[in-house]
């Protein structure tokens, strides 16, 4: 059985868990290709958890991490309610296919719901067809206001 948690990260057990998923996701094809830096690795469960705007979500099937949700509060000036993003979202290989993510994706509505959200929100590389098919299952579509002007990109600009 999955369990399905927000993360603890004054647990260090837990802390790692994100790391160590978080890491194999950048490693993966989808996710760079690149391990995340030294920097990364030390910094990040501390960074986080100083973060109010951020809920790490854990999969755990028993006492091994399988899945992780990174989620960041946003804010729509639109709707005048904040906005959840689903920033990460990575099922380990071995647990793919089991409906791990689509579980992550419906605690993070949850927790969206309780939070007052209007929306939950994402990012996916258009072919990632296994992650927009499993988000469509989950009830997400490509964003647009008009289909007159087409659907919204998701553009970068890196800062060094």
């Amino acid at each position: 059985m999955i369990d399905i948690l927000v993360a603890d990260l004054a647990d260090p057990e837990q802390g790692k868990a994100l790391v160590n998923l978080l890491d194999q996701y950048a490693r993966h094809p989808m996710g760079g290709g690149q391990e995340l830096s030294t920097f990364t690795r030390i910094n990040l469960a501390a960074t986080l958890k100083e973060r109010s705007d951020c809920t790490v979500i854990l999969a755990f099937d028993g006492d091994e991490a399988v899945g992780l949700c990174n989620c960041f509060q946003g804010f729509s000036t639109f709707a005048c309610k904040p906005i959840l993003n689903i920033h990460d979202i990575y099922v380990a290989e071995d647990f793919r296919g089991q409906g791990i993510a689509g579980q992550m994706m419906a605690f993070a509505e949850r927790l969206a719901r309780e939070q007052g959200c209007c929306k939950v929100t994402l990012e996916v590389l258009t072919k990632n067809h296994a992650a927009k098919a499993a988000y469509m299952t989950a009830g997400y579509a490509p964003y647009q206001l008009d289909a007159e002007f087409g659907q919204a990109e998701f553009w970068q600009k890196t800062l060094e």
